[in-house]
């Protein structure tokens, strides 16, 4: 993710849909602010974003876009405030904000009605349009 302090391990259910050669080293999107977790016995710190088809058989990674800088800050215009350093899970912050992530027709990765955008532009998903992004 581009932090000085190195690597984070980042443990996904994403098994089943996308291999895990094509994880390692992939340029993905990943909420960074959630409190680590434990899965199959692992840390987990961070989550990446994937969309899904609505019959759930199709998953796709959120890429940012080509010339985005590793460890960038993914943004929503109009929502400019600084992110919190941690989300607190007893407010159930994430639970909200995903209820309102999904894939436009055009594969854009949206927040409401709002790109998920780097400086260079918006990160989307190869082929999935209309999906809830998890």
């Amino acid at each position: 993710l581009g932090e000085a302090s190195g690597p984070r391990t980042v443990v996904s259910g994403l098994v089943k849909f996308v291999p895990q050669e094509e994880l390692e080293g992939a340029r993905v999107v990943c909420v960074t602010n959630l409190k680590p977790a434990k899965m199959r016995g692992v840390l987990s710190q961070a989550m990446v974003l994937a969309a899904s088809s609505d019959d759930g058989e199709r998953v796709e990674l959120v890429t940012p876009p080509d010339g985005a800088e590793v460890g960038e800050r993914v943004t929503c215009e109009g929502f400019g405030a600084e992110p919190d350093e941690k989300l607190n899970p007893k407010h159930k912050v994430f639970e909200k904000v995903q209820k309102l992530l999904k894939t436009g027709d055009d594969c854009v990765a949206y927040y409401s009605d709002q790109a998920l955008s780097t400086h260079v532009g918006p990160c989307r998903v190869a082929s999935i349009a209309g999906g809830a992004i998890r």
